[in-house]
């Protein structure tokens, strides 16, 4: 089990079936309500996430404890949304 999976996720945001730029436009503002050293998990099935939330936490100094992908059940690939993803960002 890695830090990531003990982590206290203290705000969670479901981002899922949105896309560019809404999941990064909704962590930013998670990120600002959120105290320093709060873990905020979030869920998309953007693969634009992949780039956009590891650039996110290194251009603000946040830190991204994990990041993880999975087959979405629910998912349809035509809607690239087969693939769920997951982070968890500690606030700096």
């Amino acid at each position: 089990m890695n830090n990531s999976e003990n982590a206290h996720i203290d705000h969670h945001l479901d981002t899922q079936g949105l896309i560019c730029p809404e999941p990064v436009m909704l962590l930013h503002r998670t990120i600002r309500k959120a105290e320093g050293g709060d873990h905020i998990e979030v869920l998309a099935t953007d693969p634009a996430t992949t780039r956009d939330i590891p650039n996110f936490c290194r251009h603000l100094g946040h830190i991204l404890v994990s990041q993880s992908e999975a087959d979405n059940p629910a998912g349809d690939s035509e809607l690239y949304t087969d693939k769920l993803y997951r982070y968890v960002i500690k606030k700096k």
